[in-house]
């Protein structure tokens, strides 16, 4: 099982925004020295407490700053831009990467962004999906473009004014060949989206915000998905993203990750819910979906969804939650803003170092143990 880093990020509005982009950077530097697969950034336009408004720009600030950790938008919100011009930049940022990047997108689920660019009254996902269509019609096909899909309202042409014969009209492809690995974000239980993503072969990354118990709705509908369309559902390609904290004792981590009221992962999730009770999607945080949205509140959602302790409590609930979904591919640790940056940089440290080599070691001993039986037989 890969390790991969997200986060969105979130900060209180009093601190200084040049400080906490610094910060943000310094979580991904640190990923890569410690050898995080690939690192995850959202971005939102209209959040005082989100302070990365484009996925690409900062982590091209990252690129010579890191030697081997892929660099993931968290995603690119493709409702909320034209898909030639994210098709461009995300081509160009691949080759000035040099394939260390990873194509996460979504539709974009923040409602003030859309109002803000005056498409509040679209459906977002099906923006989305015309998008992603387009993103991958214009690199898959040569020049002069002729894009013209009945219902997709995006009409990419460069046959009038385009000139192959010296490159005048043609978008950049990217690096990688034959395309980058293209990851869509699921949040909701028994999502439509991951479906969809099994047929147009992007690979799901599972919210860390999502209940435990429906998790794993994201891989049955994933899996409905590939088969619809002929292909095998492959677990290494499922991420799961959790929130995750790791001290040396037990009693930190319990005061960081809970009892603190400046505690991080408590800012996070109680700013988390505010956004979702004002868009009427408190679903996401029930386990039962007829609970009433008042009887969901911070210590409901920090005991269910915040795994804190030192590393041999962490190891046994990630293996405890591993049970309850199978095999998935990768681990997606969140990062929180830095009020503690020693405790911050120790839980990555002994993420990376001790609890994913011991839940490694776990999983290979748990397989190899049925064949042995059998051959002892």
């Amino acid at each position: 099982m890969r390790l991969g880093f997200f986060t969105m990020p979130m900060h209180p509005p009093h601190r200084n925004w040049v400080e906490t982009l610094k910060e943000d950077r310094q979580s991904f530097i640190l990923a890569d020295k410690l050898g995080f697969y690939d690192a995850f950034c959202g971005e939102h336009l209209a959040d005082s407490i989100e302070n990365v408004t484009n996925s690409f720009q900062f982590l091209a600030t990252l690129i010579p700053e890191t030697r081997n950790i892929k660099l993931a938008t968290g995603t690119a919100n493709l409702s909320q831009t034209h898909p030639v011009l994210v098709a461009a930049h995300a081509a160009m940022f691949d080759h000035l990467a040099e394939g260390r990047f990873v194509f996460g997108v979504s539709a974009g689920a923040l409602a003030t962004d859309a109002e803000l660019l005056g498409t509040l009254g679209e459906d977002r996902n099906t923006l989305f999906h015309e998008a992603l269509e387009a993103i991958l019609a214009v690199w898959t096909t040569d020049p002069p473009y002729n894009f013209d899909k009945p219902g997709n309202r995006f009409k990419i042409s460069s046959a009038k004014l385009g000139r192959p014969d010296f490159g005048l009209g043609a978008i950049a492809r990217p690096f990688q060949k034959p395309l980058p690995e293209i990851v869509g974000t699921v949040v909701a239980p028994n999502s439509s989206s991951a479906e969809y993503f099994g047929k147009m072969g992007l690979h799901p990354l599972s919210a860390n915000f999502l209940m435990p118990k429906w998790v794993k709705t994201h891989w049955e509908s994933y899996r409905k998905g590939t088969s619809a369309v002929g292909a095998k559902a492959d677990p290494a390609n499922w991420r799961i993203a959790r929130t995750i904290f790791v001290a040396d004792d037990d009693k930190t981590a319990k005061r960081y990750a809970r009892e603190d009221a400046q505690s991080p992962y408590r800012f996070y999730y109680f700013n988390l819910m505010r956004k979702f009770r004002a868009a009427n999607r408190m679903y996401v945080f029930k386990e039962d979906q007829n609970q009433p949205d008042d009887r969901i509140d911070d210590e409901y959602v920090l005991d269910r969804l915040v795994i804190h302790g030192s590393v041999n409590k962490v190891v046994d609930a990630i293996l405890a939650f591993h049970e309850e979904t199978g095999d998935f591919g990768e681990l997606v640790y969140a990062g929180m803003d830095w009020v503690d940056p020693a405790l911050t940089k120790r839980s990555m440290e002994l993420m990376a170092t001790q609890v994913m080599p011991r839940v490694n070691a776990a999983l290979q001993s748990s397989r190899r143990a049925p064949v042995a039986a059998r051959s002892a037989s």
